[in-house]
């Protein structure tokens, strides 16, 4: 029997968590099922294309990547794609320079920017947790791995150095709260930043007119180029793997996965997802602890 799809879709494109991962009490735990990996795989193998829109950096999406026979990989809520998940690694994706190589696309903004708007935001704001992230390394004024337990970090005072350390001896190198580094010049991916409730008023009045905002999970705000986001990022897929907007279904739960939703030809919401991502589906699938989005494709697979 011929495997299709109703309703013809040609690519399908996930979020990752809260929608194709279960959750875990940490989100390190979080974690794909055998069963979603196998139905994803049937549908690929069926002739349908897959991709990845999530917001994580390489080094936690990268293994996820890795599992399913993507297409695509949107990182960094569209701040890098990758277009040959298949022979990537985690060196090939964090390079200073991805624009060298055609199967990378990399949208951010010079990291001398991102230092400028963070010593900005701390001179209102001294007690805001925020820091730059780049080459998949966060260069921040707190410790992370009270978020984050397995994220590269380095302390810094937020100015730009030409002398700054190779990313490699970055990486490997012990956090020092008392000897802050200096940021490297290049592209940076994004700024985070975890303010308290009582901040956001004052912070939001606060960011510039050519950083977009996103708030992930109502957590972490996520400041970044107007047009690294998954909306963006699935029509540059779209456009690289010739296949129309219309002929795509979008799976998401968080605010941030709205507009790509609203784009696709169709936008199916776990049914965990936020209410306004509720609302604004065409279709509500089982939630993601249920495999619903497996469980969408299966139902369609014939």
């Amino acid at each position: 029997m011929t495997n299709t799809i109703a309703d013809n879709p040609t690519l399908l494109v996930a979020d990752l968590d809260g929608t194709l991962l279960h959750d875990a009490a940490v989100f390190e735990d979080r974690n794909i099922t055998q069963h979603s990996i196998d139905v994803i795989q049937r549908a690929h193998d069926a002739g349908y294309r897959f991709a990845i829109a999530t917001a994580r950096p390489v080094s936690t999406g990268l293994r996820f990547a890795q599992m399913l026979p993507a297409d695509a990989v949107i990182y960094l809520n569209g701040a890098l794609i990758d277009f040959d998940p298949a022979h990537s690694d985690f060196t090939t994706l964090t390079a200073d320079n991805p624009d060298e190589d055609a199967s990378l696309v990399k949208i951010g903004f010079p990291s001398e920017r991102a230092c400028a708007v963070c010593r900005d935001l701390l001179a209102h704001m001294p007690d805001l947790q925020l820091g730059i992230v780049m080459n998949d390394v966060r260069y921040t004024n707190f410790d992370v791995r009270q978020y984050w337990k397995t994220q590269s970090f380095q302390y810094t005072n937020f100015q730009v150095g030409t002398g700054a350390p190779e990313q490699h001896d970055i990486i490997n190198m012990e956090p020092d709260a008392e000897h802050p580094i200096t940021v490297p010049k290049g592209i940076a991916d994004k700024i985070t930043i975890f303010p308290r409730k009582n901040q956001w008023e004052a912070l939001a009045s606060l960011i510039p007119d050519d950083f977009a905002v996103s708030i992930s999970e109502g957590v972490m705000w996520m400041l970044m180029n107007p047009q690294a986001n998954k909306q963006h990022a699935m029509t540059i897929v779209c456009e690289r793997l010739g296949v129309p907007l219309a002929q795509t279904v979008a799976f998401g739960d968080d605010l941030i996965d709205i507009d790509m939703m609203h784009a696709a030809g169709r936008g199916v919401a776990v049914a965990n997802a936020n209410p306004k991502v509720l609302d604004m589906a065409d279709e509500v699938c089982a939630a993601n602890n249920e495999d619903g989005v497996a469980q969408w494709i299966e139902a369609r697979l014939q």
